[in-house]
């Protein structure tokens, strides 16, 4: 099995997704972690977390 080639994260090529998935793991202080070693290092409780965050503040945009 061959590992995957860690490439680094050009902020400015993400998805308006990618990039507030990014900003709500930077606000419950788990991006330094993610940006060291991948999003595989979080447990499923806090990616859980920012996935339901992600969804509180999609609705929250739609709802403006």
């Amino acid at each position: 099995m061959t590992a995957k080639k860690n490439k680094p994260i050009k902020l400015d090529e993400l998805t308006q997704e990618e990039k507030l998935k990014y900003e709500i793991a930077e606000e419950l202080g788990l991006l330094d972690r993610v940006m060291k070693d991948g999003w595989k290092s979080l447990s499923s409780k806090e990616t859980g977390r920012i996935g339901g965050l992600m969804t509180k503040k999609k609705k929250a945009m739609n709802n403006d």
